[in-house]
C-alpha cells in the first residue's frame, strides 16, 4: 500500500519496545477480524511507527514530489486555493454574533483533529437547474479541487506540532486528497486513476476505474442508449422491453451475480456515481460482527437492545442532595401601593405632567411621550367604554372577569398600554397577541373564552377584508368583534364613575401566551397578587427609583419587556423609551443613541441588540454609556450569551460603559423572572464563569472541565434568585425530585410571583405550577408548591444560578442530553465564511427508530457556492460529532428567507421541524448521515453455513405443519367428449375446423374507436396461413425447423403468421416491433432475439420493413446484416402441395422469448404437446367452448398472452375479441364499452392497462353511467401477471367501477414464469381468491406468520388465482432444494405437462440451467418427480374453502421473483415492499424503485412536483425505508417522471435502472449520498 516506504525491516520491528510490538499485534488482529478497515489499520500503524523511522521523513516528501509531478492538476489547484481563503478572511466586517472565541477556538481544534483522519465524504449531485439560487459562476468548475484542504492545513500547522505535520503527509493521505479533489469535482472525466503510480490505487473504486469486463461475450450492449429517449420526452415512453445489458440467460441465477455484482453488472464503472459511491463505502466503517443466535428471533426485542445501555464508565452526581435555596426577603416598603392599578392613579393623579413612555418613529426619533395624566385618563375612558358603551345596559358585552384580545403592532407601545391598564381598571383580562393570523393561536384565543378583540384604527386597517368590507375569519380563530381604541372612539366617563380598584389578590390579572416545543400556544395566566409582587421584587433587585429613564428594545407584550417597561415603570414613575425591531433593523445602532440622549440608567436588551450595536458601532463614535447603571440581558441564561456581553464590553468600555452595569437575567412565561444579576458596587470583583465539561452536561453531572478543552462549555451566572423567592432544582423527567449538588436539573421557583396556571388546561397545569419536591426516598420536601420554569441549570458557590439551557432546547438521544443551543453555537463557531446567515439556524430532534435524531437547518446565503455549502455542512457534521460526542441525522439549508419566522425575527423551530417532517421546508442542500447515527439497528442475521438435509428436516419442517405442496384438479378424472382430443397437433386442429365449422369466426380485431377492422373465420385463418406457409418455401427456401421471427403488430396477421410457420414446419419467434418513434431503445431487443434465435428469415409488414432497413435503424443496429425480410402484406394465391406434420409432439411448435425485469433475455422452448396441455389446461380452467366469447387487452408476443391471443381459440373453438393495448391511450374507453357492448363474461387484461383505466378513467365514471356502460355482465375479469399481485391497485379498480355493475369478486389474477407461462388462473368454477396478511419481519426471515389485519409491519397479499389442472406445485428451500413446511417462504417449483422444454440460448451448452427445467428435490420425494424452478418465492396455505374435489383448498401465494430479491443485513427483501412504503410518504412522489449496489440501498423516486420539492424527498424516504424495514438508505436519487424504465407487463425494470444511474445516464435533479 502507499506506506511501503515507511515499512520497517523485521529487524527494525523487533527492536521496537514491547509495548508498541504488542499494539501491532493487536492492529493486525483487528484487520483479520474485520474490526477496522484497511485504511484505518496503516493510518494507526503509521502513526505507531513515526517515532521510531528518522528516515521515513525524506522518503516521503520525496514520494510526494513524484505524485504531484504525475497529476498536475490537484497540484495546480492547491497552490491557488490558500490565497483566495486569506482574502475571504480579511475582507469585510468579521460577523461577530454569539462569536465565542473560546468556542471558535475549540471548534476549530477539533476540525483539526478530524482533519487527521480525514475521510473524501461524496458530494451530492445536483442537475444545475434544479435551484435558481446559485449563480452560474458558482458552480464547480471542472477540475478544481476546493479550499478546504488548505484552510485546514493552514489551521492545523498552529495546532498540531510539526514532527506529526510530517508523518501524516505521507503518500496515504496524499491520495486520500486527491480523492477528495475529485469527489467535489462536477466532471466524470476527473476518475481516481493515478498515472502510473506502481501500488498506489487509493480505494477500490480506482481498481474499478481501471477495469473494463470482457469475461464474457455479449450481445450489443444497449444500456447506453436507453435512457436518452425517454427523460427527453417527460412522459413514460409506451411500455419498453428494454434488453438486458448483455446478459442471455444461459448462465445460472446465481452465477453471473458473483462475478458482475462488483463491476455492476456489465457497465463499465469509470463513471461519476460509481466513483462517489466507492467514496461512501470508505466512509461507512465496517461494523464488528456479533455472534448471532441460530433461529429467527422477532427483532422488536433486539431493537430495544439495540438502544445503547447506560455506559457503565459515565459520570454520575456525587454531592449531597441540595437544600432549596432562599433570596433575600421582599423589602416592605411604606408607600408601596395595594395594586398595580393604584400606583397608576396615584401618579396619574399627582404627577400628570411627568412622561411615561416615549414611542419612537421609523427612523429611531421619539414621535410621541405619554405622560402619566394622560395614561390614566385615556385607560379610564377606555375602562369606562368597554364596560358601558359596547352592549345595552341589560346585557353588556364584556362583564368583570372576561378575556379580551390585544391586537397591536409590535411599533405601537402607547395604545398597547392605555389598552393594557384600560382592561386592568375594567376588571377584564387583557390576552396580549401578536399580530393576527396565526393558527395556534386561534387554539389560544378559543380556550381562553375570547370574542372581543381590542385594535388600534391602523392595525385595523390593515387586517385582511372579505369582499364585503369584514375582517377576515383567520384559520382556526374563533369569532371575534373588533373594538378600535384610538381616542377619538372612546366616550368620556360621568364625573361620578370611577374604575373599582381593589387590593391585589389571586384574581387573574392578564395572561400571557408561551408557545410550547411542539408549536401548542398555552396562555399562562398571572394574578393581580403576582403581577403587584413580581414588580415589587423587580423594583428590589433593580434598585429602581422613582423618575429613572430605562431604554426597552424588547417586546413589550410579554416577558421583561413587559414586566419592567410596561409594569415596573408605572410602579415606580420612570419613563421608559420604547425601541423597536422595526427600527432595530434600519438604524441597529438606535438603543445606544437612546441611552446616550436620554442619560438612561438601565437598559433592557437581548444578546442580538449587542451583537447589532457593535456591528454598526463605527457609524458612532460620539456615545456615552457611563449613564447606564444597568444593562439587563434578558436571553443571558444563552450559552452564547457570555461572549457577546463580553465581547460588547471590550468595545463599549472606552465609550463609558461599566462592567459592573451588565447584568444577564433568566426569565420564563411560568415563573416569570427566575433570577437577576444586581448592579454591581464599582470596583468589586466580577462574577466568576463556570468552565463545564459537555459530555458531563450530556449525562446531566456538573464536571469542571480539564481533560479537553475543546468540549467545554463557558456559562456566566445569572445573579441570585429573586428577593423574597425560594429556588429549587430537581429531575427534569419523572416525579419532581431534588437534585444533588453535582447535578444539572429544571429550575423551580417558588414565590408570589410567578404564573398560576395555564388557562383552561387542568392537567398540565398541576405538573408545571403546583410541584411539591420530593427527596430520593419520594417523600415530599415541605408543602410550599413550585412552579417549573423550563429552564435547566444549577445553583452553584454563594448561591449563585446558572443556566445552561432550556427544557425546550433539549434533545434526548440514545439516553444523552443535548442543548439546541449549545450545537448551534458549534454550527456557529465553524468558520461560514459565505455560507449561512448566523442568526438563522434551527436545531430539532425528530424520533426515527425508537431514538431522537438530530436535525440542524440553517438558511443558506444567496452567493454561496455549492461547494462552499457542501464543505461548510461536512465540517459543521465533524465539529458537532467531536465536541458533543454525538451524530447529526440531517443537516439542510435552505434559501435564504424561507424558514418561518416569530414576529420578532427568530426561528419558528416547531413549524421549521413541522415543515422538515411533512416535506415542504424545500432545501437546497442537504446531508443525511443515518449511518452514524443509526446504532440501534438489529443484529445482522448471518445464515449457519454446512446445513445437510438432516437438519433441514429439523430446521424447516418441523416449524410447519407440513410439507407445502398444493396441485390443480387431476387430468386424468376429467372426462371430455371433446372431438378436439383427437388431434395432437394445433395445426391439425385449425385444418379441422376449417372442414368442420368453415364460417365460425375465431378472431375479431378492434381499433380504437371500436369498430372492427378484421375478423378471421376458421377457413379464413387456413387459407391466409396456407399461403403464407408457401411462400416461406418459395422466397425463403427454408426449410423444417428454420427458426422464423414475426415482426407484427398486434392483430389478426400475427396469428395468421403464426399458422403459416407451423403449416411449413418452421419454429415462429414472436417479437414486439420497434417503436418507430423511439428505435434507439427498442431496435436493440428487436436485433438481439433475431440474433440470439438464429432466425433465417424475418416475417413482417411492408411498413415494418421498410422501418427496419431506414436510415434511422441505420444508426441504431447494423442493418446490412438482417436474415432475409418477407413482408406478407400481398401474398400469391397459391398453396403447398402439402401441409407439414411434425414426427413427434415433443417437437418443438414455438420459442417464446422474453425480456426479464432483472435484464435477462431468455427463450423457452414450447413443444407441440406442451401447446395441447397448455389449451386444454386453460380451456377446463375457464370453460371455453365455441359459443363462448372472451375479450382480449393483452401484449400478444410471449407469456400467457400470448397463448391467450394467437392458441386457446383455435384450440377450445371460442371467439376472441381483439383489443391491442395501445389503442387503449387513444380511447381509454374502448375495452370497457367492448366488454358491454357484446356483453362479455370472460375477459384478460394486463396491469398495466388496469393502471390505465384506474388512473385516466378516475373522474370519468358519471360518463359511462350516461353512455349506458354496465359491467355487470363480467364473470371473470383476469389480469395476466408474473409478478406478485398487485392488489391495492386490484381494489381501486373494483371500488371505481363497482357502480356501473363491476363485481368485486370478478377481478382476479393469473401466475406464469419463464418455465411455465400458466400456472394458476382463476377460471370460472372453484373458490375466490383467499388473501392474508403476513408479518413482514418474518417474511424477510423466510418464514410466514400470519397476523391480523391492521398489524403494524403486516402486508397484505392475495392468491394468485387457482392451481390449473394437471399441475403441482411445491415450496423448496432454494439453497437446499429440500421442501419446507408450509410456515416457510421457499422457491416454487412446478410440475406440469405444459412446462417449456428448456431454454433456448446462445450458448448450446445448457449445463448451466438445466436445472430450471429437470430438477429434483434433495430429499423426501420418493416419486423422483421432474420440476421445473419457476425463480419465484411463494408459500401454501391451506384454507377452509373446499375445492372442486370435495377437499381443502390450497392457496398459492406469490411473493416476489427471486433474482428481484435484496440480500441486505442478512435478510431477504422484496424490492416492492420498500417501493411501497417510499411511495406513500409525499404526494410529489410519482413512481419508485430499489436496487442495491456494493451492499447499498439506493432509491430512486420520481417526482411529480415542482423541482424544488427534490430533495424535501430525502430525509423522509430515509426515515420510511429505517422505520419500516429496518435499512439504511445509501443513495437517494431524484429524477424526473418517466424515468423507472417498465416493461410491457407493466414491471419495473430496476436492473436497467441501475445499469443506467452507474452509467451516469438518468440526468438525475438531485442524487444525495447518505452518510
Amino acid at each position: 500500500m502507499a506506506e511501503r516506504g515507511l515499512e520497517p525491516s523485521p529487524a527494525a520491528v523487533a527492536a521496537l519496545p514491547p509495548e508498541v510490538r504488542a499494539q501491532l499485534a493487536e492492529l493486525e488482529l483487528e484487520l483479520s477480524e474485520g474490526d477496522i478497515t484497511q485504511k484505518g489499520y496503516e493510518k494507526k500503524r503509521s502513526k505507531l511507527l513515526s517515532p521510531y523511522s528518522p528516515q521515513t521523513q525524506e522518503t516521503d516528501s520525496a514520494g510526494q514530489k513524484e505524485h504531484r509531478n504525475q497529476t498536475p492538476a490537484p497540484a495546480a489547484t492547491q497552490t491557488s486555493a490558500p490565497s483566495k481563503y486569506h482574502r475571504s478572511r480579511s475582507g469585510g466586517a468579521r460577523d461577530e454574533r454569539y462569536r465565542s472565541d473560546i468556542h471558535t477556538e475549540a471548534v476549530q481544534a477539533a476540525l483539526a483533529k478530524h482533519k487527521e483522519q480525514k475521510m473524501a465524504l461524496p458530494m451530492p449531485t445536483k442537475r444545475r437547474s434544479t435551484f435558481v439560487q446559485s449563480p452560474a459562476d458558482a458552480c464547480t468548475p471542472p477540475d478544481t479541487s476546493s479550499a478546504s484542504e488548505d484552510e485546514g492545513s493552514l489551521r492545523r500547522q498552529a495546532v498540531l506540532s510539526a514532527a506529526l505535520q510530517q508523518s501524516l503527509q505521507n503518500a496515504e493521505s496524499w491520495i486520500n486528497r486527491s480523492i477528495q479533489g475529485s469527489s467535489t469535482s462536477s466532471s466524470a472525466s476527473s476518475t481516481l486513476s493515478h498515472g502510473e503510480v506502481k501500488g498506489t490505487s487509493g480505494s477500490l473504486a480506482d481498481v474499478f476505474a481501471n477495469t473494463r469486463i470482457e469475461n464474457f461475450s455479449a450481445p450489443p450492449d444497449v444500456t447506453t442508449t436507453t435512457s436518452s429517449s425517454s427523460s427527453s420526452s417527460s412522459v413514460r415512453p409506451a411500455n419498453i422491453d428494454l434488453p438486458p445489458s448483455g446478459i442471455v440467460k444461459g448462465m445460472h441465477k446465481g452465477s453471473n451475480r458473483s462475478s458482475l455484482m462488483d463491476t455492476a453488472d456489465g457497465v463499465p464503472v469509470n463513471s461519476r456515481v460509481s466513483t462517489k459511491i466507492q467514496q461512501l463505502l470508505n466512509t461507512l466503517k465496517r461494523p464488528k460482527r456479533p455472534p448471532l443466535k441460530e433461529f429467527f428471533v422477532d427483532d422488536s426485542e433486539e431493537i430495544v437492545e439495540g438502544i445503547p445501555q447506560p455506559d457503565p464508565n459515565q459520570p454520575k452526581p456525587e454531592g449531597r442532595q441540595m437544600t432549596p435555596v432562599k433570596g433575600e426577603p421582599l423589602g416592605v416598603i411604606c408607600n408601596w401601593p395595594p395594586a398595580l392599578e393604584s400606583a397608576l392613579q396615584r401618579w396619574g393623579s399627582t404627577q400628570a405632567k411627568c412622561p411615561c413612555l416615549t414611542a419612537l418613529d421609523v427612523t429611531g426619533k421619539p414621535v410621541y411621550t405619554l405622560t402619566y395624566g394622560k395614561l390614566w385618563s385615556r385607560s379610564l375612558k377606555l375602562a369606562y367604554t368597554l364596560l358601558n358603551k359596547l352592549g345595552t345596559k341589560n346585557e353588556p358585552v364584556l362583564k368583570p372577569g372576561d378575556r379580551v384580545a390585544l391586537v397591536y403592532p409590535n411599533n405601537d407601545p402607547v395604545m398597547f398600554m392605555v389598552a393594557f391598564y384600560g382592561c386592568l381598571l375594567a376588571e377584564v383580562i387583557p390576552v396580549p397577541i401578536e399580530d393576527a393570523g396565526g393558527q395556534q393561536i386561534g387554539f389560544l384565543l378559543g380556550s381562553c373564552g375570547i370574542a372581543l378583540a381590542l385594535t388600534s384604527e391602523v392595525c385595523l386597517k390593515g387586517l385582511p377584508k372579505t369582499q364585503n368590507g369584514e375582517i377576515v375569519q383567520f384559520k382556526g380563530w374563533p369569532r371575534l368583534k373588533w373594538v378600535v381604541t384610538d381616542s377619538k372612539y372612546l366616550s368620556k366617563p360621568p364625573k361620578d364613575w370611577q374604575p373599582h380598584i381593589s387590593p391585589a389578590g389571586t384574581e387573574p390579572a392578564y395572561i400571557e401566551y408561551k408557545t410550547s416545543k411542539e408549536g401548542s400556544v398555552m396562555g399562562v395566566t398571572v394574578s393581580r397578587l403576582a403581577m403587584l409582587s413580581h414588580c415589587q421584587a423587580l423594583s428590589q433587585a433593580c434598585n429602581y427609583s422613582e423618575g429613572e429613564t430605562v431604554v426597552n428594545v424588547l417586546d413589550f407584550k410579554k416577558d421583561a419587556g413587559l414586566w419592567h417597561g410596561m409594569f415596573a415603570n408605572v410602579m415606580n414613575k420612570m419613563h421608559t423609551i420604547s425601541v423597536p425591531y422595526s427600527v432595530m433593523k434600519t438604524c441597529p445602532l438606535s438603543w445606544v443613541q437612546r441611552v446616550h440622549a436620554h442619560k438612561a440608567k438601565v437598559a433592557l436588551v437581548k444578546c442580538r441588540d449587542l451583537h447589532w450595536a457593535m456591528m454598526a458601532h463605527r457609524d458612532q463614535r460620539d456615545v456615552s454609556l457611563s449613564s447606564l447603571r444597568m444593562l439587563i440581558v434578558t436571553d443571558g441564561a444563552n450559552p452564547w450569551s457570555v461572549s457577546s456581553c463580553d465581547a460588547f464590553l471590550s468595545l463599549f468600555q472606552s465609550h463609558g460603559l461599566k462592567p459592573e452595569a451588565i447584568c444577564p437575567c433568566a426569565t420564563s412565561a411560568e415563573a416569570m423572572t427566575v433570577a437577576i444579576r444586581r448592579p454591581g458596587v464599582p470596583g468589586a470583583p466580577l462574577p466568576g464563569r463556570a468552565i463545564l465539561s459537555m459530555n458531563g452536561l450530556s449525562y446531566g453531572v456538573i464536571r469542571v472541565n480539564t481533560e479537553d478543552k475543546n468540549s467545554a462549555l463557558t456559562v456566566q451566572d445569572v445573579g441570585h434568585v429573586m428577593p423574597g423567592g425560594m429556588m429549587c432544582i430537581v429531575k427534569p423527567d419523572g416525579p419532581p425530585q431534588l437534585c444533588k449538588t453535582d447535578e444539572i436539573g429544571e429550575i423551580c421557583v417558588s414565590s408570589r410571583t410567578g404564573g398560576m396556571m395555564y388557562f383552561g388546561l387542568a392537567g398540565v397545569t398541576k405538573n408545571t405550577f403546583e410541584v411539591i419536591p420530593v427527596n430520593s426516598s419520594g417523600s415530599p420536601v415541605g408543602d410550599l408548591p413550585f412552579i417549573r420554569s423550563g429552564l435547566l441549570g444549577f445553583v452553584g458557590p454563594g448561591s449563585l444560578v446558572f443556566v445552561v439551557g432550556k427544557m425546550d432546547g433539549l434533545l434526548m438521544v440514545s439516553g444523552r442530553r443535548h442543548n439546541a443551543d449549545d450545537i448551534v453555537a458549534t454550527g456557529l463557531a465553524v468558520e461560514s465564511i459565505k455560507t449561512v446567515y448566523r442568526g438563522r439556524i434551527a436545531v430539532f430532534s425528530v424520533s426515527v427508530f425508537y431514538d431522537e435524531r438530530i436535525v440542524v437547518v440553517a438558511e443558506q446565503r444567496p452567493d454561496a457556492s455549492e461547494e462552499d455549502s457542501f464543505q461548510w455542512m461536512s465540517r459543521v457534521l465533524q465539529a458537532i460529532d467531536s465536541i458533543h460526542q454525538v451524530g447529526v441525522y440531517c443537516l439542510a439549508l435552505v434559501p435564504a428567507n424561507t424558514l418561518p419566522k416569530t414576529p420578532l425575527g427568530g426561528i419558528h423551530i416547531s413549524q421549521t421541524k413541522q415543515l422538515f417532517l411533512e416535506g415542504s421546508l424545500h432545501p437546497c442542500n442537504i446531508l443525511m448521515c443515518p449511518h452514524t447515527c443509526v446504532t440501534n439497528l438489529p443484529k445482522p442475521r448471518q445464515k449457519q453455513p454446512g446445513v445437510g438435509p438432516a437438519s433441514v428436516m429439523v430446521g424447516n419442517l418441523v416449524a410447519g405443519k407440513r410439507i407445502a405442496q398444493a396441485a390443480g384438479r387431476d387430468l386424468g378424472q376429467i372426462e371430455e367428449n371433446d372431438l378436439v382430443r383427437k388431434h395432437q397437433f394445433l395445426a391439425e386442429i385449425l385444418q379441422w375446423r376449417a372442414q368442420a365449422t368453415p364460417d365460425h369466426i375465431l378472431f375479431m380485431l378492434l381499433n380504437a374507436k371500436g369498430t372492427t377492422v378484421c375478423t378471421a373465420s376458421c377457413l379464413q385463418l387456413h387459407k391466409r396461413a396456407e399461403r403464407i406457409a408457401s411462400v416461406l418455401g418459395d422466397k425463403g427456401h427454408l426449410n423444417a425447423g428454420d427458426n422464423v421471427v414475426l415482426l407484427y403488430p398486434p392483430g389478426i396477421e400475427l396469428i395468421a403468421a403464426f399458422y403459416g410457420c407451423l403449416y411449413a414446419g418452421c419454429i415462429p419467434v414472436t417479437v414486439r416491433p420497434p417503436h418507430a418513434q423511439n428505435l434507439t431503445a427498442t431496435l436493440p431487443t428487436v436485433r438481439m432475439i433475431v440474433d440470439v434465435s438464429k432466425a433465417a428469415c424475418i416475417l413482417t409488414t411492408q411498413t415494418l420493413m421498410r422501418l427496419l432497413r431506414s436510415r434511422e435503424a441505420a444508426a441504431a443496429v447494423d442493418v446490412k446484416t438482417w436474415p432475409a425480410i418477407i413482408d406478407t402484406d400481398d401474398l400469391p394465391r397459391k398453396r403447398l402441395p402439402q401441409l407439414y406434420k411434425p414426427p413427434t409432439p415433443e417437437m418443438l411448435a414455438y420459442l417464446d422469448f422474453s425480456v426479464s425485469t432483472t435484464g435477462m433475455l431468455t427463450g423457452v422452448k414450447m413443444s407441440h404437446s406442451a401447446v395441447n396441455a397448455l389449451c386444454r389446461a386453460i380451456k377446463l380452467q375457464c370453460e371455453l367452448y365455441s359459443s363462448r366469447q372472451i375479450a382480449i387487452c393483452l401484449d400478444p408476443y410471449c407469456g400467457l398472452g400470448f397463448a391467450l391471443w394467437c392458441l386457446c381459440s383455435v384450440y377450445s373453438g371460442h371467439q376472441s375479441i381483439l383489443i391491442p393495448p395501445m389503442e387503449l391511450e387513444n380511447n381509454l374507453f374502448l375495452w370497457l364499452t367492448t366488454v358491454n357492448q357484446y356483453k362479455i363474461r370472460d375477459t384478460f387484461c394486463s396491469y398495466s392497462v388496469m393502471e390505465l383505466c384506474t388512473k385516466g378513467l378516475g373522474n370519468q365514471v358519471e360518463v359511462l353511467k350516461t353512455r349506458g356502460i354496465n359491467l355487470s355482465c363480467i364473470r371473470t375479469c383476469v389480469v395476466v401477471a408474473e409478478e406478485r399481485p398487485r392488489i391495492a391497485l386490484q381494489q381501486s379498480f373494483s371500488k371505481l367501477f363497482k357502480d356501473i355493475g363491476l363485481s368485486p369478486r370478478a377481478v382476479s389474477t393469473t401466475f406464469g414464469s419463464r418455465v411455465n407461462v400458466a400456472i394458476c388462473l382463476q377460471g370460472t368454477s372453484g373458490p375466490d381468491p383467499t388473501t392474508v396478511y403476513v408479518d413482514l419481519k418474518s417474511l424477510r426471515h423466510d418464514r410466514v406468520r400470519l397476523v391480523e389485519r391492521g398489524a403494524p409491519q403486516s402486508l397484505l397479499l392475495s392468491e394468485s388465482g387457482k392451481i390449473l389442472p394437471g399441475v403441482k406445485v411445491v415450496i423448496v428451500n432454494p439453497e437446499t432444494k429440500g421442501p419446507v413446511g408450509d410456515s416457510h417462504l421457499g422457491e416454487i417449483w412446478v410440475n406440469s405437462p405444459h412446462t417449456a422444454s428448456g431454454y433456448y440460448t446462445i450458448y448450446d451448452s445448457e449445463t448451466l440451467q438445466a436445472d430450471h427445467f429437470n430438477t429434483r428435490l434433495s430429499f423426501g420425494d420418493a416419486a423422483q418427480t421432474l420440476w421445473a424452478r419457476t425463480g419465484y418465492l411463494g408459500f401454501v396455505r391451506r384454507t377452509e374453502l373446499t375445492a372442486a374435489t370435495g377437499e381443502r383448498h390450497d392457496a398459492l401465494y406469490v411473493v416476489g421473483a427471486l433474482d428481484e430479491t435484496l440480500e441486505l443485513r442478512g435478510l431477504r427483501y422484496h424490492p416492492i415492499d420498500i417501493e411501497t412504503s417510499v411511495s406513500r410518504v409525499h404526494r410529489s412522489i410519482a413512481e419508485c424503485a430499489v436496487f442495491t449496489w456494493t451492499n447499498l440501498l439506493v432509491v430512486v423516486v420520481e417526482l411529480c412536483g415542482s423541482e424544488q420539492e427534490a430533495l424535501d424527498l430525502v430525509p423522509l424516504v430515509t426515515n420510511v425505508v429505517l422505520e419500516e424495514h429496518y435499512l439504511i438508505v445509501g443513495v437517494v436519487v431524484v429524477v424526473d417522471p418517466g424515468v423507472i424504465p417498465i416493461n410491457s407487463r407493466g414491471e419495473k425494470q430496476r436492473m436497467h435502472l441501475r445499469d443506467s444511474f452507474l452509467a451516469d445516464q438518468l440526468d438525475p435533479i438531485y442524487v444525495a449520498y447518505n452518510m
